[in-house]
């Protein structure tokens, strides 16, 4: 597997995981401290923290997702550039 290939499924991967994130945050019953949930908010939380300290929720949705889909396309791309 050539590196650029590695680099593009770790980036489809974390945007799995974000939307699975971001639809599992529909659901007020899931309890984020049981596996898989755990895992899934460890991974995303991170990602999605920063941008909800600077974008805030507008009409009660969280548009913070928008941008760190934004942001890790622009990280890829210039990753992608280098190599």
């Amino acid at each position: 597997m050539e590196f650029k290939e590695a680099i593009a499924h770790l980036f489809t991967l974390l945007y799995l995981i974000l939307l699975l994130r971001i639809a599992l945050s529909w659901f007020p019953r899931v309890d984020w401290y049981k596996q898989p949930f755990k895992f899934i908010n460890d991974v995303a939380e991170p990602i999605l923290a920063p941008f909800r300290r600077i974008i805030p929720p507008i009409a009660g949705i969280d548009f913070s997702p928008i941008a760190a889909f934004f942001v890790l396309q622009i990280i890829y791309s210039l990753i992608l550039n280098i190599l």
